[in-house]
């Protein structure tokens, strides 16, 4: 069976203050500020995988840094990844804009997995 191919499509931060983070990381690196909501989440860069700020409602990796990849199904990603030795963290949920689940990695990294609602 020919399966879609995942897009690594950003690097999840945590933040207590996401104006303050995405702020810093614009004026350090310039990079642009695609979109921010309130204080939930900031979206950085312009091209390829981009960098996330999530506030306290978004830190579904636990504080930590984690991969986010955009699947075709956020169920198939997951039988997958049990076969081949990740645990699930998180199950799936309903976010404001996706339904993503988290899991780890066979090295216990966290690992985000996400579909949006509307793409």
């Amino acid at each position: 069976m020919h399966r879609q191919p995942a897009k690594l499509a950003h690097i999840l931060y945590p933040a207590a203050n996401v104006g303050l983070t995405a702020g810093f990381y614009h004026d350090l690196f310039d990079l642009p500020i695609r979109f921010v909501d309130g204080e939930r989440f900031a979206m950085l860069g312009e091209t390829g995988a981009l960098l996330a700020i999530a506030g306290a409602d978004e830190q579904v990796a636990d504080l930590r840094v984690a991969a986010s990849f955009k699947v075709h199904s956020v169920e198939d990603t997951l039988t997958r990844a049990a076969e081949l030795g990740a645990v699930l963290q998180r199950p799936t949920q309903e976010g404001a804009h996706e339904t993503r689940a988290v899991l780890r990695d066979p090295d216990g990294n966290p690992v985000v997995v996400y579909a949006p609602h509307h793409d």
